[in-house]
Formats: C-alpha cells, sequence, structure tokens
C-alpha cells in the first residue's frame, strides 16, 4: 500500500502567507498519493483484463496459505508415487545387471589401467550400473527425481560403448545385446510413466488454477484497500479546501479579472486543466461542450485559490521555457554571424590572391 502522507495538523500555523507553500505542498502530496494509489488500481484492472475474469465474485476463492499447503502435499504425494516407480524399476535394473553380458558395465571403466587416453575425448559423460545404482538408492535429495532420467542414464552406458568400442568389438557387441533387452523390457514399463506424467500435468494444471484464484482474491483485497485510501484522500484533500477557506481573505473582483485573462494566454492543455479544476467544484459543469463559459463570480474560494494558483505556476513555466528558447536562438545567432565574418574574411582574401 502507498505511504500515507503526512497528517493536516503538521501544517504549520502563524501568518497566511507564510502558509501558503506549506498547504500548496501538502495538496501536491496528496494527489501524488492519489495518482499512485490509481496507477495500482490501474494494475489491478490490467490483471483481471489478462485472466478474462468477469465476476470474481461467484468463483471459489482459495486462500493463498491454503494454496501453497495444498500445492506441498501435492508434490509430496507425487514424489511417493515417483519413488514407487523407481522402485518398480529395479526390477528390470537387477535383470540387466545381472546378465552374463553385464559385468563391463558394473563399474566406472579404468581409464588409466586400460591405457584409454583418448577415451575423455571420445565420450562427454561417461555412465555406469554402480553410478545409477547409487543415484536410485540415494536418500539426501541427490538422486533420482523421475524415472526417466534412470532410462536416459541406462541408454547412455551402452551407446558410450557402443561409440568407443569398434563395430566387431566383444563389448561394443555386450552392449547392443544389453540395449536391445532393456528397450524390451522398458516397453513394457512405459505405459506406467506415461500414466503418472498424465497424473502430474492435470495436477499442475489444477494448481496454477488454485493459484490463479487465490491471486485474483488478493487483488480484490487490495482493490478494497485502495479504495478507501483513495477516499482517505480526497477528505484530505476536503480539509485542505476548508483550512485555505478559513485562513484565506476573499479573491479580490480585481484579481478575478486578470485570473480569466490569464487564461487567454494558457496553452490548450493548460486551458484542459483549467476546466476540469471548475468541473471538480460543480459536477453540472460541462468540460466538453462547444462553447464554455466560466463564470468568476459564481465560482467559490477554494476554486478561485486554485485557480490562481495554478495560473501562476503555468504562466511561470511558459515563461521560463520562452526564455530558454530565446537563449538558444541568441546562441545560433552569434554562430551564425561568426560563420558570416568569416566567410566574408576568406572572400576578402581570395580576391587579394586574384589581384
Amino acid at each position: 500500500m502507498a505511504d500515507s502522507v503526512p497528517e493536516l495538523g503538521q501544517i504549520p500555523t502563524g501568518d497566511f502567507p507564510v502558509q501558503t507553500d506549506s498547504i500548496k505542498q501538502r495538496v501536491e502530496e496528496v494527489l501524488l498519493w492519489v495518482d499512485s494509489l490509481e496507477e495500482k488500481l490501474k494494475q489491478v484492472e490490467d490483471f483481471y483484463s489478462s485472466i478474462g475474469v468477469s465476476n470474481s465474485a461467484s468463483r471459489h476463492v482459495v486462500g493463498i496459505r491454503k494454496v501453497q499447503q495444498e500445492a506441498a502435499r501435492r508434490e509430496a504425494v507425487a514424489a511417493k508415487r515417483m519413488n514407487d516407480l523407481i522402485r518398480q524399476f529395479g526390477t528390470i535394473f537387477r535383470q540387466i545387471t545381472q546378465h552374463k553380458c553385464a559385468w563391463p558395465f558394473l563399474h566406472p571403466v579404468n581409464v588409466q589401467g586400460l591405457g584409454l587416453h583418448d577415451y575423455y575425448e571420445i565420450i562427454d559423460k561417461p555412465m555406469d550400473f554402480g553410478t545409477i545404482k547409487n543415484q536410485m538408492e540415494a536418500k539426501d535429495g541427490t538422486g533420482y527425481k523421475h524415472v526417466m532420467q534412470i532410462h536416459a542414464d541406462m541408454r547412455l552406458v551402452f551407446e558410450n560403448a557402443m561409440k568407443y568400442n569398434e563395430e566387431l568389438s566383444e563389448v561394443y557387441s555386450m552392449a547392443k545385446t544389453l540395449l536391445v533387452k532393456f528397450e524390451e523390457k522398458w516397453v513394457h514399463f512405459l505405459p506406467k510413466v506415461q500414466e503418472e506424467d498424465k497424473i502430474r500435468e492435470e495436477e499442475e494444471k489444477q494448481a496454477a488454477m488454485e493459484a490463479l484464484i487465490a491471486k485474483e482474491a488478493s487483488h480484490t483485497k487490495t482493490t478494497r484497500e485502495l479504495s478507501n485510501e483513495i477516499c482517505n484522500a480526497d477528505e484530505e484533500l476536503e480539509k485542505l479546501r476548508h483550512v485555505v477557506v478559513e485562513r484565506c481573505r476573499k479573491i479580490t473582483t480585481e484579481e478575478k479579472r486578470n485570473i480569466g485573462l490569464a487564461f487567454l494566454k494558457l496553452s490548450p492543455d493548460d486551458l484542459q486543466k483549467v476546466l476540469s479544476i471548475v468541473a471538480q467544484a460543480d459536477s453540472n459543469f460541462q468540460t466538453r461542450a462547444e462553447e464554455v463559459n466560466i463564470e468568476m463570480d459564481a465560482l467559490d474560494e477554494p476554486t478561485l485559490w486554485r485557480l490562481k494558483f495554478f495560473v501562476k505556476d503555468a504562466l511561470d513555466k511558459m515563461k521560463k521555457k520562452e526564455e530558454e528558447r530565446a537563449k538558444t536562438g541568441d546562441s545560433k545567432g552569434t554562430q551564425n554571424n561568426k560563420r558570416n565574418a568569416s566567410n566574408k574574411l576568406a572572400e576578402r582574401r581570395a580576391k587579394r590572391t586574384r589581384l
């Protein structure tokens, strides 16, 4: 939520001219506060637009904490089911590793002992049955998370052997024999894996939907809180208007006339802001009519003071911009004069040369 602005009572007391800047600053603070709240409301509206929710009240609302607890429970159940699958896969693993052709692959390749100096140049990721067994039995969280990871490592054992050894070698033949047997057994086991993946996919969709609904509920709560804060900000502005009315002198007839004349000097954008200020004080005021008349005598004191401050600031800003443009123009004029003088000097020198 937005930080609260200073309390009204913090505005210093004393002569009104001394307080004018403080009150004006206070108004600007509250307006900035409202702008920040409206920006947050827009973010909430964008959220609802992005998910296409038209009637959130009719949907089942689940708390974020409950969603997190349910996600943790679902994850634990899914992990248990996967551990069961890995244990079932252990039967296939034992059948393959106990085969008469399995002995070369039971332990990591003895690269140095066998003098296989180019082994790591050919094989990117060595793998063996002993390493697979250790990961299947790991209890510290470093083991396999999915049975498909074991399948991939089993294939890697055979593929490494067939990649490094000659096709007519005994090790190549043993690896190929085991690969065929392994894939035959895997085909029968695969439907269980696919069923588990399907269950997980459905659970993930359900979890995503519950998280979305919980987030929607959170945004609904945020909307209510922001709306309350905006109302508080409006009340703060109203208090400030009363302070100004109570402590300000009345705007004179001459000042009203000067404010009206200043309107003629304002830009279209600033004029539109003037109309907005008047409309805030009079709900019946039509800002988009073809011809708009502002009755200065009909405006209340807070509105007149707001117009006075606004017109002064707008004219000051316009004056600064004109001064900056004038400085830029003078600089360009000086550069052009220097360039012209240089050109004339070059022409005179050229004439003397021709003579």
